[in-house]
């Protein structure tokens, strides 16, 4: 019985309290489910996202595929602006069947352009990048990073972070036992591939730089100023296979770590990304003595830049290149704006003017004018 009644008062105190909890606010209710939602879409992307690197490496094969077979080429010689399969299959030489497979891969991709009505196929911006001549052609680029030498280097690249120590031979040195630059001057056709992917580079991106920052070549433009002569500085194997030179501007051989031939400007564009800080030193000091006649000399820059907080639609881009320098050279790397000014301090007394260009057709760089 006691028992019973302590049960019974018990449950007269719950109502009591049940009827003043009911004249109180309601709480604010918790943001589990919302937590609970975020984590549910973020496992649901990453089912998806997950085949992208399981298979990431057939876009660069695919593509590679399309600029060997000459895809573009043949859709840009073809009299209409668009061209059936039948067309193009035999334009080629291809297998039909084999083709069209090719195509639905890379017309999901947006690189060309199905039209389900007559079954024929057209050109995109994007696909006219691939063409094998053209201002905007990225062709032998994509040919040169798709090569097994280019290729092996990766392979090895978790075993190069991996290294107690920061002097481990890169990945490049492991797969082919020398660097980047011995293996090309020893091996004239890779030494081609890696002259024509910054070629087709050039040609896009340094009209853009100028538009975009005349006031750094004021003055140094040799078709603006047909009286200015250029010195095309590079080393020996490279500038001895080089094409004859436009007028005004000559080739000469040499080693930039040991000297710069005179002039009133020097521009460097994707030439320090290849090196290691104190060598980046080494080149700027002898750029600045090669400009130390000059009145006006300057040492024109034009890098990429990693930005501390990385938003922008070619961040992606920057980042792949900074891996790209892990993979492919000795020390080389993309820098962020304190890395860069840590380079240029290292410089000594002298003047920068920064440019910043967003080019429409390469990576976002930071110009740097340094005068003395």
């Amino acid at each position: 019985m006691q028992a019973s009644f302590i049960k019974t008062e018990r449950e007269t105190e719950t109502e009591t309290e049940r009827e003043c909890h009911s004249k109180k606010p309601a709480a604010e209710p918790k943001p589990t489910a919302q937590v609970v939602g975020d984590e549910d879409d973020e496992e649901a992307k990453a089912r998806v996202d997950i085949w992208k690197y399981v298979f990431g490496f057939t876009e660069m094969a695919v593509v590679k595929c399309a600029i060997d077979l000459g895809i573009a080429d043949a859709m840009a010689s073809h009299p209409e602006p668009s061209i059936s399969l039948s067309q193009l299959s035999s334009s080629l030489g291809c297998c039909p069947s084999s083709l069209r497979r090719i195509l639905r891969f890379l017309v999901h991709r947006k690189i060309f352009r199905h039209h389900a009505d007559d079954d024929a196929y057209s050109q995109t911006p994007l696909s006219r990048r691939l063409l094998t001549r053209g201002e905007n052609s990225m062709a032998a680029f994509i040919l040169l990073e798709s090569t097994p030498v280019m290729l092996a280097p990766w392979l090895n690249l978790s075993s190069h972070v991996a290294g107690a120590s920061a002097e481990a031979p890169p990945p490049f040195v492991v797969a082919h036992g020398d660097d980047i630059w011995a293996y090309s001057a020893a091996n004239p056709g890779h030494s081609k591939l890696i002259n024509d992917a910054m070629a087709c580079h050039a040609r896009a991106a340094v009209p853009a730089l100028a538009e975009d920052c005349p006031e750094v070549f004021e003055g140094l433009l040799r078709k603006a100023f047909p009286w200015i002569r250029g010195i095309n500085f590079d080393l020996p194997h490279v500038v001895s296979g080089a094409l004859p030179p436009c007028e005004g501007v000559v080739h000469v051989g040499g080693d930039m770590f040991l000297g710069v031939p005179k002039a009133d400007a020097a521009f460097l564009m994707w030439v320090l990304h290849d090196w290691s800080d104190s060598e980046c030193v080494q080149i700027l000091k002898n750029c600045r003595e090669a400009i130390s006649e000059s009145k006006s000399g300057k040492v024109i820059i034009a890098e990429a830049v990693i930005g501390e907080k990385e938003d922008g639609k070619l961040t992606g881009a920057r980042l792949a290149l900074d891996m790209v320098m892990m993979a492919h050279t000795s020390g080389g790397k993309e820098r962020t704006e304190k890395e860069w000014a840590h380079v240029l301090a290292s410089r000594g007394r002298v003047r920068q003017v920064h440019y910043q260009a967003h080019t429409r057709h390469s990576i976002h760089y930071r110009g740097v004018s340094l005068k003395k």
